[in-house]
């Protein structure tokens, strides 16, 4: 019993270290870009959604690279799952007493994009292992995602074709500098040799954190499932991916985790805060098509991916993009009665992997 104590303490450590750990890299980073001199929109684009989706890429390559695979592919299709499921769902519920507003074609394009991702899965794991045909899919999907966001990017910046779509059906467009990254969101310092290496040593300082983080919940993971006789896709289920959705859940209903973090949350933002329905699919494509191509060429091998994942996450993932993706596409706006499904379908998911798990996960 003391065992499992010290773990969970372990694993709530690790946590803690991979959320400070990746918010503080992925301000810094974009300091660092900006004192580079970067465009916005590239940095939006790019920098921005890899660095929320940091903690699930650090553990995939620390599990992979220990030939835990297990912990490689969970975290990130069960991450993808949770944040679409759970912190996107009660987004559009109005977690935080605001409509949701987004752009219905970028809206449309990340949902295609995630339903796109689980089909190259489903088809290119079907013998219990991902394929180097499916890994090299996948990259070209993340290849498509990074240039479809930076023209998303430069067209949310300067106000180009934006199509607004709401959960209270409002469509008015705002004017463009209330809503890109210069308006009251990114406050960059002062080009200058000591804030440059301020950002720097932010950067490594946060991936550092991170890395310890990391490398904590995978021992803590691991040490928890031999302890209670269960498979390690069960953690990386609930209690990796459910801990790694926490900070954006605390967005999502406006900040009720404590004066503490919402500071360092605000203080620490590297994308605009309107963007969250948005950055929350980029966060799940990246699980899907940057996380896993690692894990594969991290584990030197074809990747394998349970009877669980295959079973459960891929096709959750799928329903899921495919509600999000019907209002918008057809009827041309937002509803909150999608976020009830996607709850519906994730707490169904809970269920599954909790009461009925799959062998050789």
């Amino acid at each position: 019993m003391s065992v499992l104590v010290l773990t969970l303490g372990l694993y709530m450590l690790g946590l803690l270290l991979a959320a400070i750990g990746s918010r503080l890299a992925g301000r810094c980073t974009t300091w660092c870009c900006a004192l580079l001199g970067l465009p916005m929109w590239v940095v939006g684009g790019t920098i921005a959604p890899f660095c929320l989706a940091l903690p699930q890429l650090m553990l995939a390559l620390l599990a992979a690279g220990m030939g835990i695979t297990g912990l490689a592919v969970g975290p990130a299709l069960a991450g993808a799952v949770t944040n679409v499921g759970l912190a996107l769902a009660l987004c559009l519920l109005g977690g935080n007493g605001q409509p949701v507003v987004a752009d219905r074609q970028e809206f449309c394009r990340k949902c295609l994009l995630l339903a796109l991702s689980c089909g190259v899965i489903a088809l290119f794991v079907r013998d219990g292992t991902l394929s180097y045909t499916g890994t090299g899919l996948l990259m070209l999907l993340f290849v498509i995602f990074v240039l479809s966001s930076i023209v998303y990017q430069h067209q949310f910046i300067y106000g180009e074709r934006y199509e607004p779509i709401s959960t209270d059906g409002c469509t008015a467009i705002p004017p463009a500098q209330d809503y890109g990254y210069t308006a009251r969101t990114m406050a960059f310092p002062v080009m200058n040799l000591r804030n440059s290496l301020k950002n720097l040593a932010g950067v490594v300082g946060g991936l550092a954190l991170l890395a310890v983080g990391a490398r904590a919940l995978v021992y803590s993971a691991t040490t928890i499932a031999n302890l209670t006789g269960t498979i390690q896709a069960l953690w990386a289920a609930t209690l990796i991916s459910f801990g790694f959705c926490l900070p954006l859940l605390a967005e999502a209903l406006g900040h009720p985790f404590g004066s503490i973090w919402k500071r360092f949350d605000a203080r620490c933002r590297f994308y605009p805060a309107d963007t969250l329905p948005i950055q929350l699919l980029n966060s799940a494509i990246l699980n899907l098509t940057l996380a896993l191509p690692i894990s594969s060429l991290m584990y030197r091998h074809r990747l394998p991916v349970g009877a669980q994942f295959r079973a459960y996450e891929v096709p959750i993932l799928v329903a899921m993009a495919l509600v999000l993706l019907a209002e918008p596409l057809l009827r041309r706006r937002l509803h909150r009665w999608q976020g009830a499904a996607c709850l519906v379908l994730y707490f169904l998911y809970l269920a599954a992997v909790s009461f009925a798990p799959r062998a050789g996960a």
